[in-house]
């Protein structure tokens, strides 16, 4: 059942009439110098309520001299400059709804160039339901069962609401790269991803009337992982579940790895290489090494490198001077399984259901 959670929307909301939620996304750092273009762009102080002035142009150049700033050459108080572009007919001629191009992105909202440590950083400002659009583009193939799309962009929405709550006040809130959620900007926006996006405008999950940590993967390899396990977050809907990607093509890998390249991510000869702990999940806990080395297995994975083991869950032996790895699944297995949703859907299941399946426990409401 949908119920509005009133305390969160307090606490989340711009204090400006008539304001919608939004997220400030980092989207990389710059040297010493960036330029800013859009169509009628205006500049601003960075500040919910700043009166934006017209540059009379469509692009600018912002570049650091020490510890100011400068656009167009002018020193600009402050550290940090806001850019919008003009009015878009797409949203009704909505302020920032033109898009913006900084850095090697192209995206909505406004973008703020600030000092940071010896250069720039870009950072994104935008609506939080624009800023899904692109994230579900970015982070599910749009081909997927419109139920499996709407069940990302609750997740995806909860997720994103979950970090500006930890990080209130702070600059940004997540980046943009896969230590968050992907987001490509408006190239990664999709009728589909906009649909789904649309058809659950302000729904989350929440636990004891919370947004939750609603982490989400590729592809669990059949069962979904603890979070302490997973993540080390003994979070109670993060709970090993059955899924049905475990018999998906897309679930199954397998990766060759040289010895040297082995013994460059150990540190030490891959003598005695051998697995020592697993997971209740047959996920990899521990590995070891003749030599004494012990290491975790999400070390491990990073190590070798997250597209090159795309999981804890394999096997692995050795065949003359290169080791063999066969695994299931794809990301670190806990909560939300992308591909899973998938098959779920295409049995007829809800976004509803998938949720619930994924994060038991947990409720759906209508946060806006």
């Amino acid at each position: 059942m949908l119920r509005p959670v009133a305390l969160l929307l307090l606490l989340l909301s711009p204090l400006h009439a008539l304001a919608v939620e939004t997220m400030r996304i980092a989207m990389g750092d710059s040297q010493g110098q960036v330029r800013v273009s859009g169509k009628r762009l205006s500049f601003a102080s960075d500040s919910e309520d700043a009166r934006f002035s017209p540059l009379d142009q469509d692009s600018a150049v912002v570049r650091r001299r020490g510890s100011r700033l400068e656009l167009n050459g002018a020193p600009v108080m402050g550290t940090a400059v806001r850019f919008r572009a003009g009015v878009d007919a797409r949203d009704a001629g909505v302020p920032g709804s033109s898009p913006l191009r900084a850095g090697d992105m192209q995206v909505r909202g406004d973008v703020v160039v600030r000092l940071y440590k010896d250069g720039l950083q870009l950072i994104n400002v935008i609506p939080l339901e624009d800023y899904l659009a692109a994230v579900l583009g970015s982070e599910m193939p749009v081909s997927f069962p419109p139920e499996a799309l709407k069940a990302q962009a609750v997740a995806a929405r909860t997720y994103a609401l979950q970090k500006k709550l930890e990080t209130y006040g702070s600059p940004f809130h997540m980046g943009s790269s896969v230590l968050h959620q992907v987001y490509g900007g408006v190239n990664r926006e999709d009728p589909r991803s906009l649909a789904a996006v649309e058809a659950t405008r302000g729904e989350v999950l929440t636990y004891e009337l919370a947004p939750i940590e609603a982490y989400f993967h590729a592809s669990c390899g059949g069962r979904t992982e603890s979070g302490q396990d997973a993540l080390q977050r003994n979070l109670p809907y993060l709970q090993a579940v059955d899924c049905p990607c475990g018999s998906l093509p897309a679930s199954r890998w397998s990766a060759t790895v040289s010895d040297a390249e082995l013994q460059a991510a150990l540190g030490q000869s891959t003598e005695g290489f051998h697995v020592t702990s697993r997971t209740a999940t047959e996920r990899v806990n521990r590995v070891a090494t003749a030599g004494g080395l012990s290491l975790d297995g999400a070390a491990l994975r990073r190590k070798l490198g997250y597209t090159k083991l795309k999981s804890l869950e394999f096997d692995v032996e050795r065949s003359g001077g290169t080791w063999h790895f066969n695994g299931r699944g794809y990301g670190h297995g806990a909560g939300f399984c992308q591909w899973g949703a998938k098959a779920l859907a295409d049995e007829g299941l809800t976004y509803r259901d998938i949720l619930l399946h994924y994060y038991p426990g947990t409720e759906l409401q209508q946060l806006y």
